[in-house]
């Protein structure tokens, strides 16, 4: 089936589980608040794991919303996810797709739900973007040019953006940064971040897809790949280069955004960065899995961001401290209390209008609904944050594969005098996956 994105957007079609239907259903933002029903109506992209039992669920037990459709490349996961809304609607609503365009163009729709693979983050965020929607959508981005043009194309728009990220609205984390920012560990000087290494996968022999995977549109603009058995695993595409950047956006995207705040640096992202790393040779995996970073801000805070000798996603293998002028706090381990120099900083506490640092949030899903009653662009993880956020992880990867130290220019959002690593900033060119449907 070819179909062509803008006619697509433009021609009001919509397809349930591939038959052809034409919805009437006006947006519930336009009807208003004497419509009988005016809840917030969602539509979810990717009813992985983390789609369906975080972010559908989250959403779904909320009054405010409504679930209309459900989507993944996956058909039989589409199905699933709306097995899910309709028993907690008590009836057959939910529409199951396999093509997210479905999605993104049902005038029915206010807000989307990304929950893919890294590599179509941004491309399905623009796109909804660009039919009216508003965004939540997971971390990360796949490359720095990725989220320039997300940011930009969200700052310029009235659609609202949320990063489906819940470290900020972690107590801990919270309690961490508002520490430093009001100095009780002094001066801030260092920060170690300790995350868990990646594998190297072995290689394996293209198969035939399974019945219900749309194989090219799980690609989408990634370039082209056979199907293996194991490569839409979530512990397998994150360490292809085509689909993720592996553990250190994966896994940096959570302790690094938190680091990074506590730096406090007014141009947000570092100056200069490096360090080695591995990429496997020989693998099925071919980005960094295991890392030694060194980063140095403007404000003269040094980061180092490193694996340690636990495996991927062992919470064990997590660790975050800040180190200033007269002590330190840190927390060794996903799950662990929260430790000090001193024992007297764990009891310190701040009223709202003294402490430099924000307000504890909400939950990135009750904040997101919050600004979307409020139609406020300031929700915990804005564009912006994800992008700044990406960028110095990014700029890891490519120190690790080039080889060499790179200097950073936060303002222009440029390497300095290095046009091997400025061209790296960008992606591949995207894939005409459409020509292919």
């Amino acid at each position: 089936m070819k179909i062509n994105r803008r006619h697509f957007i433009k021609s009001g079609a919509a397809v349930t589980a591939g038959a052809m239907v034409s919805p009437t259903i006006i947006p519930s933002h336009v009807i208003g608040e004497n419509a009988p029903s005016n809840r917030i109506t969602f539509g979810f992209i990717g009813m992985g794991p983390q789609g369906t039992n975080i972010n559908l669920k989250s959403f779904l037990g909320q009054k405010e919303v409504k679930v209309v459709a459900v989507c993944d490349a996956f058909l039989n996961k589409a199905k699933n996810a709306k097995a899910i809304v309709d028993e907690a609607y008590g009836n057959q609503d939910c529409r199951a797709y396999q093509d997210f365009r479905n999605i993104i163009q049902d005038p029915s729709i206010d807000v989307v739900v990304i929950s893919t693979p890294d590599h179509w983050h941004v491309p399905m965020s623009l796109m909804a973007l660009e039919a009216g929607k508003d965004v939540f959508c997971e971390k990360p981005t796949l490359s720095i040019e990725e989220g320039q043009r997300l940011t930009k194309a969200f700052a310029k728009s009235d659609r609202i953006f949320q990063t489906g990220l819940e470290d900020r609205s972690l107590i801990h984390f919270h309690r961490m940064v508002e520490w430093v920012k009001n100095g009780a560990i002094g001066d801030l000087e260092q920060v170690e971040v300790r995350m868990p290494a990646g594998v190297a996968n072995d290689i394996e022999e293209p198969v035939k897809p399974p019945a219900d995977l749309d194989w090219n549109l799980w690609q989408g603009p990634a370039e082209y790949h056979p199907y293996t058995r194991r490569i839409t695993g979530g512990f397998y595409w994150r360490y292809i280069d085509r689909y993720s950047k592996g553990p250190i956006l994966d896994m940096g995207t959570h302790l690094v955004d938190t680091a990074q705040i506590g730096v406090n640096d007014p141009l947000v992202c570092p100056v200069e960065v490096s360090g080695t790393g591995e990429i496997p040779v020989g693998s099925l995996s071919d980005v960094p899995i295991k890392y030694d970073l060194k980063y140095r801000y403007s404000n003269g805070v040094e980061m180092t961001v490193k694996n340690g000798p636990k495996g991927y996603w062992d919470p064990d293998g997590c660790f975050l401290e800040f180190r200033g002028t007269r002590g330190w706090v840190r927390r060794d381990g996903w799950d662990s209390s929260l430790e000090a120099s001193d024992p007297s900083i764990l009891r310190l506490r701040y009223e709202a209008d003294e402490s430099k640092h924000w307000p504890h949030p909400q939950s990135e899903h009750l904040n997101f609904l919050s600004a979307l009653k409020k139609r406020s662009p300031h929700t915990t993880y804005p564009a912006i944050d994800l992008h700044q956020m990406c960028t110095t992880l990014h700029m890891g990867v490519i120190c690790i594969q080039l080889g060499r130290k790179l200097q950073w220019d936060p303002k222009k959002e440029a390497f300095l005098n290095d046009t091997v690593a400025n061209q790296m900033r960008k992606g591949p060119e995207p894939r005409n996956w459409e020509a292919e449907a």
